[in-house]
């Protein structure tokens, strides 16, 4: 086969040998990075039921670690003016060594009077800090923020989950609660760099009706990121057509017994 006259096929020239072998040594490099995890795989190796334990004493050594995880509040953290106000848990929790625990971090902005909260960066740098101390505990090894943002405050809340997942070890999950009205039709959460949005599908207050039928006729949720769990609470109704293949977080209003876990399995063997 021959080329045309003008073609140059001699030689690359020693300036396209240098730019060759660049391009080699970047795509070197690149194919050497270990790979990231992507969103939702981090939460693969996690139980399927996930217990929350809120701000009391509880003692869950008697769950199987193999069918169960635990949520538990570690911290709330109160934003007023250009404060953050660090409130640790209190309350004694209990688990066996091979549970797998989440820690959560509630926060709340507490507005004074005649004044507003700052939603600084600043603010958003210390919840950052202080969100990533609780990988510290014992047995943690994914972190939930549940913080029921108002409009005003979303754009600072991206901004916190942002801030967060870039500084996360790359192999810990991030887990968020959400109402589930803005998990049906508000679009506000699209694209939030977390693993899984948590819709609570429980206290729902004047969208109880619309919600619940939504979900009773077989409806999903708007938002994909909310197609990955269900938020219930032990002491009220949710045969709501659930997907059962999906995680589901359980809070009960009462400390954890074992006669709980043996009603929440009897739920979920028949779904």
């Amino acid at each position: 086969m021959s080329f045309p006259r003008n073609q140059r096929t001699r030689s690359f020239g020693p300036v396209r040998w240098l730019v060759f072998f660049l391009i080699l040594a970047v795509f070197a490099v690149a194919c050497s990075r270990p790979e990231t995890v992507g969103p939702r795989a981090r939460l693969d190796g996690f139980p399927r039921v996930v217990l929350w334990a809120w701000e009391r004493p509880e003692d869950l050594e008697f769950v199987g670690p193999e069918k169960y995880g635990v949520a538990f509040l570690a911290q709330t953290l109160t934003l007023s003016g250009e404060r953050v106000i660090f409130t640790p848990r209190r309350q004694p929790l209990n688990v066996s060594p091979e549970t797998k625990l989440i820690a959560v971090t509630r926060v709340e902005a507490r507005k004074k009077s005649g004044g507003e909260v700052a939603l600084s960066d600043a603010q958003r740098d210390e919840l950052v800090a202080l969100i990533l101390k609780t990988l510290e505990l014992k047995n943690v090894s994914a972190v939930q923020i549940d913080f029921d943002v108002l409009v005003s405050e979303r754009e600072f809340y991206r901004g916190l989950l942002a801030t967060l997942r870039e500084r996360l070890p790359d192999h810990v999950p991030l887990s968020i609660t959400a109402l589930s009205s803005f998990c049906l039709g508000d679009r506000w959460m699209q694209g939030l760099p977390v693993d899984e949005i948590v819709p609570m599908v429980f206290r729902l207050g004047p969208d109880e009706r619309q919600i619940k039928e939504h979900l009773a006729s077989g409806g999903d949720f708007r938002e994909p990121l909310c197609r990955a769990a269900y938020g219930i609470s032990l002491d009220e109704q949710f045969d709501l057509k659930f997907d059962y293949t999906r995680r589901i977080y359980v809070f009960n209003p009462r400390p954890w017994k074992e006669t709980d876990l043996v009603q929440l399995d009897s739920v979920l063997k028949r779904k």
